[in-house]
């Protein structure tokens, strides 16, 4: 918001604020007219955000000022760096800005005889401890995670990384919400390409509020691909990983009111490392890592892959045989395996809108209710539920939630491709998720597969395996 700017006369500015702010149509936009000094002054701010004790503080002190103090030829940045005690004070004519900073936050101040208006950030927002964060626990270290405050998320980084070089940028998005973000980079590290590229991007974002927050932001920043699943952007609410990423050179997207930040630019490989993998020794996290990679190939391939197998019979060696269904029912299995898919979304959902205190038991005996029936009522055989239980739960072992639902998408594909042109359709879903993948462009342009396409050879070895700390990236 930007308008014309302050004129000399206090009672033309307030009239121009109150209508730019609509203060009579809000209960909590506050205009406060006192006089100092003989002078005529007023005061807006929001109430719950200016800090009670600290406007107290401010107004008597104004009050106990003599007329030598504030004299006709005292201007603005007088007034502030030497009446009014408090640190972060700031001097602005633009009534467009003067609005948009009270409501942010800031207490503005105004008197008679002077052009620019006194800005006092005595700002406080409301927030929550920063405990833990739930999707991101760890059997050791830190028990802090980031809050919706963004003052709050930029001091949790700086109590880790106590270098110079620590940037904290200062952006607004949004023509009508105008919300605060940062990006948070270390100078000496970071690549000044994709920094430029993330500031541009974010500059000429066209979108009237971030709603949805961080998920708002990606979508304006990266290039749309709707018929891609494949995330393009890295989330974490925890401080110690986004400290960690900064240290590799990564730039960090603070969003107010979203409790956690955005790691730019990222490769497909970052998306299976967890923070487990580096509170244990080396070994131990080599083998959680690689875990994980097996339980990607498992969950988007064991169903399909089962199927085509059933499918064709004589594709089964001997030693395979048990594969086979003993017990089949009029429902095909290709019905049965997309049916328990819907299922378990359905559970997901379900257990998201019940209460917490609920939603595990709800959870654990919908699923018992449902497969025990539908198995009884011959709707379902044992071994598609068995395969398909072991994917949902495999499923939680991913970090990243948006790549979950790209294995289950990728995976229903391959599954109806199987169907329609069986072992040539699996080898065209096959053909079609690597090439998904290989076209999947993040805000870099880089490469999705980095390090694997270009290939460089040590750097993948850091991705696939847990390497010292002295010797690593972390």
């Amino acid at each position: 918001m930007s308008g014309p700017f302050l004129t000399a006369s206090l009672s033309q500015n307030t009239s121009a604020l109150d209508r730019m702010l609509r203060v009579d149509a809000s209960f909590d936009l506050i205009c406060r007219e006192i006089t100092v000094c003989g002078r005529g002054a007023a005061l807006y701010f929001i109430d719950g955000f200016a800090k009670d004790d600290i406007l107290e503080k401010i107004m008597s002190f104004l009050f106990g000022l003599s007329p030598e103090d504030l004299g006709p030829c005292s201007s603005a940045e007088t007034v502030g760096q030497k009446l009014i005690p408090y640190i972060e004070v700031a001097q602005e004519r633009d009534l467009g800005i003067i609005c948009t900073q009270v409501l942010s936050g800031q207490i503005a101040v105004l008197f008679d005889q002077m052009n620019e208006a006194v800005l006092v950030d005595a700002r406080t927002y409301p927030v929550r401890s920063v405990s833990e964060p739930d999707d991101d626990r760890v059997l050791r270290g830190a028990r802090d995670g980031f809050v919706e405050t963004l003052v709050s998320n930029t001091a949790l980084i700086r109590r880790r990384i106590r270098d110079p070089g620590l940037t904290m940028e200062y952006l607004s998005v949004g023509s009508v919400s105008k919300t605060d973000l940062v990006l948070c980079y270390l100078d000496q590290k970071v690549d000044r390409k994709v920094l430029c590229r993330v500031r541009e991007k974010i500059q000429d974002a066209d979108v009237e509020m971030l709603a949805m927050g961080q998920e708002s932001l990606a979508e304006a920043l990266l290039r749309r691909q709707l018929w891609n699943p494949f995330p393009k952007v890295r989330y974490t609410e925890r401080p110690d990983a986004a400290a960690a990423s900064i240290a590799e050179g990564k730039v960090i997207v603070i969003v107010d009111n979203s409790p956690s930040v955005m790691l730019l630019p990222v490769s497909f490989f970052e998306f299976f490392e967890e923070v487990n993998d580096y509170y244990f020794p080396p070994l131990v996290g080599s083998y959680l890592h690689l875990t994980r990679y097996l339980i990607f190939f498992l969950t988007l391939f064991l169903t399909p892959i089962w199927y085509l197998l059933i499918k064709n019979p004589a594709l089964l060696p001997a030693s395979l045989a048990f594969l086979q269904i003993k017990e089949p029912n009029s429902v095909p299995v290709f019905v049965q395996l997309m049916i328990v898919e819907l299922i378990i979304d359905c559970l997901k959902q379900a257990s998201l809108n019940t209460p917490s205190v609920l939603s595990t038991s709800f959870s654990v005996v919908g699923a018992m209710i449902l497969g025990e029936f539908a198995v009884r009522a011959r709707w379902f055989v044992p071994e598609v539920l068995l395969y398909m239980a072991f994917v949902a739960i495999a499923n939680f072992t991913q970090p990243s939630f948006e790549l979950g639902y790209a294995f289950k998408l990728c995976r229903m594909l391959l599954l109806i491709l199987t169907a329609l042109f069986n072992l040539w359709g699996f080898a065209a879903g096959c053909l079609i998720i690597v090439s998904l993948i290989a076209s999947t462009r993040t805000i870099s342009e880089k490469s999705y597969l980095y390090p694997l396409v270009p290939f460089n050879g040590p750097v993948l070895l850091r991705m696939l395996l847990r390497v010292p700390i002295g010797r690593g990236k972390h």
